[in-house]
């Protein structure tokens, strides 16, 4: 059974606006936390965002803090990443994440999360 699934990357001139979709499992869905990260070529997987489902607190890289929103959709088990004001730099394979006990480490780490996406690519050309 498919956990998490993505969808909704694609190519976009510098400026413009993607949003991921993630649909989840009922089991991943109810988890504690949801996440996104990213990856570029050469570099280590990165956290971008994170929602927490007890109190809907939510987290954010530095890099996309003002320019990207994670929410979430109970009817339809899915978790978003809206991604505004995209640079060259946003280019990287998106890939989501759910852990589903509450964890010890910071949203960030990539350890924290039991459950993966596939990933979906989303280039920014300048």
């Amino acid at each position: 059974q498919v956990q998490l699934s993505e969808s909704g990357g694609g190519s976009v001139p510098a400026g413009g606006s993607l949003k991921l979709s993630c649909a989840a499992s009922a089991y991943t869905y109810s988890g504690y936390r949801m996440a996104w990260f990213r990856q570029a070529p050469g570099k280590e997987r990165e956290g971008v965002a994170a929602f927490v489902r007890k109190g809907g607190v939510t987290y954010y890289a530095d890099s996309v803090k003002g320019r990207f929103t994670i929410s979430r959709d109970d009817a339809r088990n899915t978790l978003y990443l809206q991604m505004n004001s995209l640079k060259p730099e946003d280019t990287a394979m998106y890939y989501c994440a759910a852990v589903t006990e509450s964890p010890t480490e910071t949203w960030y780490f990539r350890s924290t999360y039991n459950y993966w996406g596939q990933g979906t690519q989303v280039t920014v050309s300048s």
